[in-house]
């Protein structure tokens, strides 16, 4: 069974750097892609990055390139998303996400996490 625990955001200032993880509790990490979506306030949830179950390939939303990179360590059940250079515009509750399919759509899915909030003040 996949349980996704995200930690790492916070308040933060515009122009920091913030590193999120996610950790499975349930071991079972390799097994599937890993993503990052978020949802900003008053928005829909969108897709951020996604990487395979390998770590062999990543991609990213196109208004995400640049300033965020994803990674995985299966060894320790874990994926991260580091952002740099936060604006006020990437405030959000940020998800991690679990896919047998290599997919950036929601409706892929199969795994979520609870969130967690990242607020960005100028």
């Amino acid at each position: 069974q996949v349980q996704l625990v995200e930690s790492g955001g916070g308040l933060v200032q515009a122009g920091d750097s913030l590193r999120l993880s996610c950790v499975d509790s349930g071991g079972a990490l390799r097994n599937y892609h890993m993503g990052w979506f978020r949802r900003a306030p008053g928005k829909e949830r969108e897709f951020v990055a996604r990487i395979s179950k390998t770590a062999t390939y990543t991609n990213y939303a196109d208004s995400m390139k640049g300033r965020f990179t994803i990674s995985k360590d299966n060894a320790n059940n874990t994926t991260y998303l580091r952002i740099f250079g936060l604006k006020p515009e990437d405030t959000a509750v940020y998800y991690c996400a679990a896919q047998t399919r290599w997919s950036s759509r929601e409706e892929d899915v199969d795994y979520w996490g609870q969130g967690t909030q990242v607020t960005v003040s100028s």
